[in-house]
């Protein structure tokens, strides 16, 4: 039965909620997720799927940088634009923060998956 509440789990832990609300948002008790942690694959299936949603947020931030740059480019025609400036810095610094966030993690994954290789031989 807990089984199938496991993808529930497993979004909601990827999301950063606690415990406690994962086990709600899966209907199971706090318990069970602390059992589920236990599990590699598991664990392997929330890094996995907060990786997703780390790639959805990168490329949403990218499709909205064109928007903050086009936000600069008019703030230098008009000198009320400083509001307007300070957003589409943070905009552009926060795309650039989770892009390389994004890249360091695969760098990570890339080098966990030859380290298992060269200890599988």
């Amino acid at each position: 039965m807990t089984s199938k509440n496991r993808p529930a789990a497993v979004v909601a832990l990827a999301q950063g909620r606690t415990n406690r609300q994962a086990a709600t948002a899966a209907g199971v008790s706090t318990r069970t997720i602390v059992r589920w942690l236990t599990d590699p694959g598991f664990r392997q299936e929330v890094a996995d799927a907060r990786t997703e949603l780390l790639q959805l947020a990168v490329g949403r931030l990218a499709a909205a940088s064109t928007k903050a740059v086009d936000a600069l480019v008019d703030a230098l025609d008009n000198e009320r634009g400083q509001a307007r400036v300070q957003a589409a810095r943070t905009l552009l610094d926060a795309c650039l923060a989770l892009r390389e966030s994004l890249d360091l993690e695969q760098r990570l994954a890339t080098l966990e998956t030859a380290e298992n290789e060269n200890g599988c031989r």
